[in-house]
């Protein structure tokens, strides 16, 4: 659990990306009844099939927490992309739902990405936490375990999307519905998805 006055959680090591999880419960969430076919599936795992209630129940209170994010209207929209854009928008919302992933992502990956190196492992994130948690005592008070953990998921979470390749280097996503991120006011993500600049231009001035 959260300590009081921190925008922190390590609840991203609970499930993971969870896309293919997030697409079979989308039509439960989007449900008027959502609270009780929630509670059905966690009981019964009629969808999910994981067989441990203790998981079932955690991945639905993630993929629940990252709903909520956004509007409906995303959501419905995301049940339209093609497989690639909804993993694409997926990582959109970890970022925007997971304030310890976005710090990762904008301190870290993206400081990379713009280096001679192009590459991010490990010790490149755990150093960012002694960052954050020489500001933050809660993730001052995580094990490095805990820290190990969050790491791994986050980085589990970029080779999910293709952002990163077999040798740790990094690439930029690849999305057919940058619209969407416009539409949202939500630029910084097509800079997050590590597109060029001149890229970004030539999309602004289609879309805009």
């Amino acid at each position: 659990m959260n300590k009081p006055h921190s925008p922190y959680t390590a609840a991203i090591t609970g499930g993971g990306f969870l896309y293919e999880e997030t697409c079979i419960l989308l039509p439960l969430l989007l449900s008027d009844n959502r609270e009780e076919l929630l509670r059905d599936e966690a009981l019964n795992n009629r969808l999910l099939h994981i067989n441990s209630e203790t998981s079932r129940k955690r991945n639905i209170a993630e993929i629940s927490r990252r709903y909520d994010t956004m509007p409906a209207s995303f959501w419905t929209r995301f049940q339209s992309m093609d497989q690639d854009d909804q993993k694409v928008a997926l990582f959109f919302v970890i970022l925007k739902t997971y304030k310890i992933c976005f710090d990762l992502h904008i301190n870290v990956t993206m400081r990379k990405w713009n280096s001679i190196s192009k590459k991010v492992e490990h010790d490149d994130l755990m150093m960012e936490f002694n960052e954050i948690a020489a500001k933050d005592q809660f993730v001052d008070s995580w094990s490095d375990a805990t820290k190990k953990r969050v790491a791994s998921a986050y980085l589990t979470i970029l080779r999910k999307i293709n952002m990163i390749r077999p040798d740790s280097s990094l690439t930029s996503i690849q999305c057919s519905n940058w619209r969407l991120y416009i539409e949202l006011g939500e630029m910084w993500f097509l800079e997050a998805s590590l597109l060029q600049p001149y890229q970004i231009e030539n999309i602004k001035k289609e879309l805009l």
